[in-house]
């Protein structure tokens, strides 16, 4: 799963969107494009037989860990990783994995450190410079993180995760035409995820334009059905488009999601939504 992009819902609607919390937030990022290039849930018996009959293999532990890690199995995911590195010091996808780890349960000193040490063993290791880009844009080191979305991105040009992660970087510090520049090249690289469309529409509701913002979203929430953030974004574009029945049915839709969402309570509320109605949302 993608990292969403911040809940820039949580104010009025009164001028320009505030983008109030576009760092990541909870999900994983893709496994595939960050540290966590494992394998599927459905091997880990495979794999525990793997490990049981090469109990000194490193990759074994670190295949494991990271089905461990997708999983959400975090102290066995950690278990394996350290043992992985201690059967191999110098296995920079093993750090790199328990940078992830550890910058999945909020540990960024500890990531930062892995994250370093996974590149002072292998200087092109991609991944790497992704995952230690997302910490130093948690930490607030904007120029650090651009440095290491743009080396991630140099050693990957097709890695979606990357231009989504830097677009994330350039909408928090608002500058949205290179946000949305980004963003569009993670669509066109991976065009069967929705965080990257939902994240452009942020970014064309910040310089107003609704129009586009609704079109992004109205293909999110088909690609994510289940997508609070999603349908929430969805109603406050079509809110300030004026279309206040498809704005009050995305914001029930939120709202049968998670009903305490206040983003989508109060949207629901300003465009004139009453509970029980049925609204059409296309």
């Amino acid at each position: 799963m993608w990292p969403r992009p911040g809940t820039a819902l949580a104010v009025p609607v009164l001028g320009a969107l505030g983008l109030a919390g576009c760092t990541m937030l909870g999900s994983a990022p893709s496994p595939a494009d960050d540290a966590l290039a494992g394998t599927s849930q459905s091997n880990l018996t495979s794999l525990s037989e793997v490990v049981a009959k090469h109990p000194e293999d490193p990759q074994a532990y670190n295949m494991r860990g990271s089905v461990f890690g997708e999983a959400g199995r975090t102290e066995q995911a950690l278990t394996d990783f350290n043992k992985a590195i201690s059967l191999d010091p110098n296995y920079a996808q093993a750090y790199a994995n328990r940078g992830l780890l550890y910058r999945q349960t909020n540990k960024l000193d500890l990531a930062l450190a892995d994250y370093n040490k996974a590149l002072s063993i292998d200087g092109g290791y991609a991944p790497a410079y992704l995952g230690r880009g997302v910490v130093y844009r948690q930490q607030g080191h904007g120029l650090e993180a651009l440095q290491d979305f743009n080396k991630a991105i140099a050693l990957k040009p097709d890695n979606a995760q990357a231009y989504y992660e830097r677009g994330l970087l350039y909408q928090i510090q608002h500058q949205h035409q290179f946000a949305i520049d980004d963003f569009t090249t993670a669509i066109g690289l991976a065009s069967q995820k929705a965080e990257p469309r939902v994240a452009r529409a942020l970014s064309y509701l910040a310089i107003g334009d609704a129009k586009s913002a609704a079109g992004d979203l109205d293909e999110a929430v088909q690609i994510a059905p289940g997508s609070l953030q999603a349908w929430a974004s969805r109603g406050l574009a079509y809110e300030r488009l004026g279309q206040k029945e498809k704005a009050a049915g995305s914001y029930a839709k939120a709202l049968n999601i998670s009903e305490k969402y206040e983003p989508a309570k109060a949207g629901f509320a300003r465009v004139g939504g009453k509970v029980g109605q049925t609204y059409q949302t296309f």
